[in-house]
């Protein structure tokens, strides 16, 4: 038998089980990295030799498709619509979750395990189901293709978020604001000067794998921003890649740029994000 670290023994089924999801892992990972290589190495090229050589490098590294997104056309605005979609939405988004959680987790009230259950429920129904009513609200109150109204919508999806908080809020000592309240310290100063510096990692987590989802959100922008000056990211690529056969290099520069963002904030905040996830198991 193989014994584990922590000296417990696999069996040879849990030993076959993780060798058959490491080979599924190793084999998503490189065909992951195989298609933005690609991806990278069309972007480089000329739509000429990207019509000949479509697997392989360029046989001259060109910018143009670059320079074309970038300096010819609406990207740039774009661009700019996506950073204040994905800020303004993963702040209020994970501000929210955390106040809400923090309240589910720490007090009694009529309604508590019903809120509870409705926030469990909203991680399982489908976007789409949403979109009629969305619609008619950001319509009727005149947010309909704006982007205050898109920030709304997303500030909205507290539901994964809230559940994670709850799960790391209850890892927390309830003594911690026990202490706080005898020194005469109010609910929102515990929860800002205590609970916040404590649950960091969550945080980063939450905010990180929210901004993730909503910077490539292409579904809702589609539905909710329907104004040309307003448009997201993923609508531009839309249009580029709707004209493929005319686009094609653009079409992969324009997926190149907006991958960068992701895979930086990956890089950075990798760590955080396991730490993050793992916090409240390691407590517990």
């Amino acid at each position: 038998m193989k014994r584990r670290r922590s000296g417990e023994i696999l069996s040879p089924t849990a030993r076959t089980a993780r060798g058959v999801l490491a080979a599924i892992l190793i084999v998503y990972t490189f065909t992951t990295v195989f298609v933005i290589g690609i991806t990278l190495l069309d972007s480089l090229k000329t739509k000429g030799d990207l019509v000949s050589n479509f697997v392989g490098l360029p046989k001259a590294i060109s910018f143009d498709s670059y320079k074309k997104i970038l300096f010819e056309g609406d990207f740039i605005n774009y661009f700019k619509n996506s950073i204040i979609l994905t800020v303004g939405g993963t702040v209020g988004c994970t501000f929210l979750a955390a106040l809400t959680a923090y309240g589910i987790s720490r007090y009694d009230f009529k309604g508590k395990s019903f809120l509870t259950a409705y926030f469990l429920i909203g991680m399982m129904v489908p976007v789409q189901v949403s979109v009629l009513p969305l619609f008619l609200i950001l319509k009727k109150i005149g947010l309909l293709n704006k982007l205050p109204g898109m920030i709304l919508v997303y500030m909205a999806g507290i539901s994964m978020a809230c559940f994670v908080f709850q799960k790391f809020f209850r890892t927390i000592p309830v003594e911690l604001e026990e202490s706080a309240r005898l020194d005469g310290a109010g609910d929102f100063t515990i929860f800002f000067c205590i609970i916040i510096p404590v649950c960091k990692p969550v945080i980063a987590t939450m905010a990180l794998i929210t901004a993730i989802q909503e910077w490539n959100d292409f579904y809702m922008p589609m539905v909710l921003l329907g104004s040309k000056n307003v448009k997201s990211l993923t609508l531009a690529i839309y249009q580029y890649i709707s004209q493929f056969t005319r686009y094609m290099s653009e079409s992969m520069a324009a997926v190149i740029i907006t991958l960068i963002p992701v895979i930086i904030l990956y890089f950075l905040f990798s760590s955080q994000i396991v730490e993050g996830l793992t916090g409240g198991a390691v407590k517990g």
